[in-house]
């Protein structure tokens, strides 16, 4: 029987007695929910979770990119398409796209994703030099600029190689290597991080009726199965960030699920990123059928993520969201930045 261990976690200046450290970040938690497919769940003191899952649990998470991952960091939003479900259309101009990733660093950036394919329900596949055309320039002039760091946003190896030439450095797949064969031998290659997210089929299908047994549990055990993959193919899990895939094949309760669950991932042993940004769930819940008036919610989202842990937080709204989480943090900390 496979068992699951979910952190309690607390956020705020004062640890309670026996708290532990969450991923060596500014969390910490002192209870555990243990999970299993055929028990109900119930709750343990921490220093009872077996040793090697605490190990897992408190160690501090690697730099990704230079990036400190003890405290959150924002990863902007830059889609060069002419069909992405929030901002089709807006950067697909180079010119227009470079601006966008000026604004997006004034604002706070710490990542910028540059993605040339929609990976929206329903969006069909770019050919490859299509998605090239849309990002690799982009990356290049970006990066005549500032020293930051980018990820290229695709599920193709030939499209992350030229983006790596043009200064990427990260690739950030949602297929989790599932959709190219070629890509987990070009990222071990090429030493840089890698993020590997959760869908369950592919975006022209995956809002076909998603079932899941359990869908955070379900989801846990695909990501601990791609890192396993990512490791044979020769990345270690130091380079690793896992995402659990809101919104790519899942319905708005198991987003929801999802999300109240987040700090179960921990126990993969990777940072993990979230991006709900502006995400359909967000107006099923609110009533903002436009997603570009989804932010207040977004930013919320945002905001849950990481009073659980999630070390990068994928935004399209770079100023509310850094506001935000400055805040945030002064609020929790009893004190400035």
């Amino acid at each position: 029987m496979s068992v699951y261990y979910r952190p309690v976690v607390q956020c705020g200046p004062r640890p309670g007695r026996g708290a532990w450290a969450l991923a060596g970040g500014p969390c910490w938690f002192n209870e555990v929910e243990v999970l299993s497919r055929t028990e109900a769940p119930q709750m343990i003191a921490a220093h009872d979770t077996p040793a090697a899952v605490l190990d897992r649990l408190t160690a501090p998470r690697p730099a990704i990119g230079g990036l400190d991952m003890a405290r959150p960091n924002l990863m902007g939003i830059l889609n060069t398409t002419p069909d992405s479900f929030s901002d089709g259309g807006q950067f697909h101009d180079p010119a227009a796209a470079l601006a966008q990733a000026r604004r997006m660093i004034a604002a706070g950036a710490d990542i910028l994703d540059i993605g040339g394919e929609s990976t929206r329900p329903g969006a069909e596949v770019v050919p490859d030099a299509d998605e090239i055309a849309r990002t690799a320039p982009v990356i290049a002039a970006i990066r005549a600029e500032w020293g930051g760091v980018m990820s290229i946003d695709t599920r193709k190896a030939v499209v992350a190689e030229a983006a790596i030439a043009a200064g990427a450095g990260l690739i950030n797949d949602v297929s989790a290597f599932r959709h190219d064969p070629a890509m987990a031998g070009l990222a071990a290659r090429s030493g840089l991080p890698v993020c590997l997210m959760h869908a369950q089929g592919t975006p022209e299908t995956m809002q076909r009726a998603p079932s899941y047994g359990d869908v955070t549990l379900d989801v846990y055990d695909m990501l601990e199965g791609r890192i396993a993959a990512a490791e044979a193919a020769g990345i270690p899990r130091a380079r690793i960030l896992i995402d659990p895939g809101i919104g790519f094949g899942k319905t708005v309760d198991h987003n929801l699920a999802l999300l109240a669950n987040l700090s179960l991932f921990h126990g993969l042993g990777c940072a993990i990123l979230l991006g709900a940004s502006r995400k359909r769930f967000i107006g099923a819940l609110s009533g903002a059928d436009d997603a570009a008036s989804r932010v207040p919610g977004s930013v919320a989202v945002a905001l849950a993520g990481i009073a659980q842990g999630v070390q990068v937080v994928r935004v399209h709204d770079m100023a509310e969201t850094r506001q935000a989480v400055t805040l945030w943090q002064a609020a929790m900390k009893g004190q400035r930045a």
